[in-house]
Formats: C-alpha cells, structure tokens, sequence
C-alpha cells in the first residue's frame, strides 16, 4: 500500500507541474525577458519600492514566472528523495512476484527501481525543467545557462577524487594511519569506529571532503558495517558521518566547499578560517563521537564478540610498493591543486588510469560506477540551485545573525551548503561583518548532515555504504540520526 502511495505521489507531481506549465506557458512571454535574471538586475527593479521579504518574492515571480515553475519542481524533487526507497521496496516485490527474477528482466520492476535511485532523482526531475527552459526562453538561453551560469566543476572533481580515493595505495595508506590510533584501544571494533569518525573527518581540510568522505565510508564498511550492526546503530553512525565530514573540513579555508565558495571574496585565510570555525569544529567532532559512544557501548561490546567469534582478518593483498603509495598521493594532490581547472584534473585522471594499468598487480579495478553516479547527481543539483537565488539571497538577507546561523542550518538541508555560502557572498552587507559571516558558514556545515543533498560529499558516502540498508538509505532516519550530533555542533559553534 505504502509504495502504491510513492508511485501516487510522483504522478500527482507531475500532473501538478503540467498544470503549472499549461498556466504559465500564456504568461511568459519569453523573447522579453533575460534568462536567468541576475541578482543585480532584481535588486535594479526592486530600487526604491521599499518591499517587504513576501513584496521581493512576489515581484520576482511576477517579472519571471518561470522561477515558480523552478522552485515548485525542485521542491518535487526533494520530496521524491523521501518516496525514493518506498520505490526499491516496490520493485523487490515486483520482482519476487515474478518467479524471482532480477529487477532488470522485468521492465516495471526496472523503472521503480530507477525511481527509487537517490542519484538519480534530482536527474529525473532535470529533464522537465529543461524541457520548460527550452519552450520558454529558448534553445540558445538554455546554452547560454548550461555555458555561463551552471558551474559543473565541483561534480567532474567529486567523479576523479573518489575514483582516486578508492584506490587500495590510498585506502591502505588511510588504514595504516588509522590502525596506529585504533592500536591505542587494541583494535577493537569500538577503538576503529571512534578512530575513523574522528580522524578521516578532519582529513578533509587536506585533501577535500570527499576523498575523506569516501576513505571514511570505505573504511566504516570494512570494519564496522560488515559486522551488521543494528538499524538504529547504521543510522546514527551514517548521521555522524555526515555532520563530521561537514564539520571537519574546516581547518583550512581551501578544502570544504561551503568555505572555498566564499575565501576570496571574504579574504580568509587559513589562521582566520581556524579561529571562527576551526577550533569549534575540533570539539564538536570529538563530542559528536564520545556522545554517541556511549549511547551504543553495550551495541559495540556485542559486535566485539561477534567479530571475535567470525575471527575476522583482513590484509590478504600484497604489500604495496612505497614508491606506487607516494605516486597515488601525488595524483590526489594534483587532483586538489587544480580543482578549479577541469582539463587539467581529466588529463591528471588519465595519466592515473594508465599508471594503474602498469601496476595492476597492486591495484583492484578501477570502479567507475558510484563516482559517476554521485558526479550526476551532483551536476542535477547544480541545475537545480542556479535558479534557486531568486527566494534564498532575500530571505538570507532579511535574517539577523543567530536568525541566519538557524536560516542557513534549514536551508542546507534542502540545498547543498556550498550554494547556501555563494548566495550570502553576494549580500554586500556580509563582506565586512566577521559576525554574519561565520553565523552564515557555521550554519552551513552544521548542517550539512541532515540529508544527502545538504553537502556535496554525502551522496558519495551514500553510495558507499547503501548496501547495508537493504530498503534503502530512509531520508527520515538518517536526519533522525545526524539530528543529535548537529544539535551538539551548533552548541559548540555558539556557546564559546
């Protein structure tokens, strides 16, 4: 019944966006209007009219309508992440029903379980939005967005630096170091868990948050999520991951997203990013973990007896060669350096294909599968938030300091933080108010762990770990399971 529902939900959708369509389709006439409509040319429009916040809004739908027709399917979108594995659970049934057979041999078992793909929903509800961008502005508009405006840098470097993390040199290097703190609790299943929540996090002020993303999910599956923990344990360590990863990145003003967006412009510097975030961030990871910790210590002395039991062991691969560790590491700083020169990270990536190709005999096929997956929902989101700056840059600038801090926590969980911080770099009020901005940045990693979307590296870690949540990765308990370590984050973020 329940996945009958989804699959009601998602026609009603559709069928709301065609009567948006049928509806604005008389109302646009698009040979007069800019597309997209800058910032600067609303607030041009807006001079002098003294509009409240609802006043903007109402304007800026009334010189585009198409901005309705945007956000409405975006909001369609989002609320299909929360249907998405209703859809999987659908398609499971379908396929049982028909003697057992894969989803794949059945084409509607086939089409709910795509339904039920997190990376691919945003994807799906691309295609109409560019269907629309085409019939009201134009083919050339829809270019000109796609060339001009939609950056696809961030989702070409997420593919290449989980291809590269993924790597057994890089893995086992990451392990290695982890292994020496998890020696100080005598390598139990409890001494891995804190190690790794607690160290991979903060790697990502190094070498970006989702290469410490993907080493991190990597490493929790191979040393905890293998072990088949308890539901309530998979989500709350999921949960942690994600807000840890969010809040580690913060170190250093040139690895976390939500940070890179705005260091220039904002002029911070690596002392100034540590001294607003930074040292909050270092307590709030460490809480997050013990907290947690203790909450489930009866959980992991169980699991401790179960891997006992099972005599786990791993480290059956050759040793790897120093020389092909250091050559890995290289690739991944050259992937980082140039993070924002995109032919030259591909060239990197195919150098390191072919020097993987050399040293197969250390190395494990190159996946390409889950980056690709995370790249295109990331390139999806980026469509998506391009025409989002019409409602959030008003409403960021309507807020006072902890009004915005609690602002830009609701609405990273509905947008990746890293279009949270860019919309509030364009508020000229913040270029000089140190208090506004790390209310603004502070409340973008917060919570960038209540959904997948709310920061870039969460799909990655999705991707990673969703087949150990045998119905799917629940949006619901996951922000259940980030919801106390992001209440705890925002506590250190305001109370020192």
């Amino acid at each position: 019944m329940r996945s009958r529902f989804s699959c009601i939900i998602v026609i009603v959708g559709c069928v709301l966006f065609l009567i948006c369509l049928s509806g604005v389709a008389h109302a646009v006439p698009h040979s007069t209007i800019n597309f997209p409509i800058s910032l600067q040319e609303y607030q041009t429009l807006e001079a002098g009219k003294n509009l409240s916040l609802v006043g903007i809004l109402k304007h800026r739908v009334q010189v585009s309508p198409f901005n309705l027709i945007a956000t409405a399917l975006f909001l369609c979108a989002i609320i299909h992440t929360f249907f998405a594995s209703r859809f999987v659970v659908l398609s499971k049934k379908i396929a049982d029903s028909d003697g057992g057979n894969l989803p794949r041999k059945h084409f509607f078992a086939t089409i709910c379980h795509f339904f039920g793909e997190v990376e691919v929903v945003f994807g799906l509800w691309a295609i109409p939005l560019l269907i629309c961008m085409a019939i009201f502005f134009g083919w050339h508009a829809l270019g000109h967005y796609f060339n001009n405006v939609a950056s696809f840098v961030e989702p070409v470097f997420v593919v290449i630096i989980m291809a590269i993390s993924a790597t057994r040199p890089v893995l086992s290097l990451a392990e290695s170091i982890l292994q020496r703190i998890a020696s100080l609790g005598r390598k139990t299943v409890a001494a891995w868990w804190i190690s790794i929540l607690t160290i991979a996090p903060f790697m990502g002020s190094f070498i970006t948050e989702p290469a410490a993303m993907t080493i991190g999910a990597m490493l929790l599956a191979k040393h905890f999520y293998d072990l088949r923990p308890s539901k309530k344990l998979c989500y709350a360590t999921l949960g942690l991951l994600f807000v840890n990863v969010s809040v580690g990145g913060t170190l250093t003003h040139f690895a976390a997203p939500p940070i890179l967006m705005v260091a220039h412009k904002w002029h911070l510097t690596i002392g100034r990013v540590f001294m607003l975030l930074g040292s909050h961030a270092i307590v709030g990871v460490i809480t997050n973990t013990l907290v947690y910790y203790l909450i489930f210590r009866k959980e992991f002395s169980e699991l401790q007896n179960k891997c006992d039991a099972a005599n786990k062991k791993h480290g059956d691969n050759k040793p790897i060669p120093v020389t092909v560790t250091i050559t890995h590491c290289i690739f991944l700083a050259w992937t980082v350096l140039n993070l924002h020169t995109p032919a030259l990270v591909i060239a990197g990536f195919l150098f390191f294909l072919a020097f993987v190709k050399t040293t197969k005999t250390y190395q494990d096929d190159v996946s390409l599968k889950s980056p690709i997956l995370v790249g295109f929902f990331l390139a999806s989101l980026v469509t998506f938030g391009g025409l989002q700056e019409w409602w959030i840059s008003p409403v960021l600038r309507s807020l006072k300091e902890f009004q915005l801090f609690v602002g830009s926590i609701i609405l990273t969980a509905f947008n990746d933080n890293a279009a949270i911080t860019y919309l509030s770099s364009l508020v000229s009020e913040f270029s000089t108010n140190s208090s506004m901005q790390k209310a603004v940045l502070s409340g973008a990693v917060t919570g960038g762990g209540l959904t997948v979307i709310a920061n870039a590296p969460n799909p990655a870690g999705q991707n990673v770990l969703s087949k150990y949540f045998t119905e799917g990765i629940s949006p619901l308990y996951l922000f259940l399971g980030a919801i106390i370590p992001t209440l705890l984050v925002a506590l250190c973020f305001n109370c020192w």
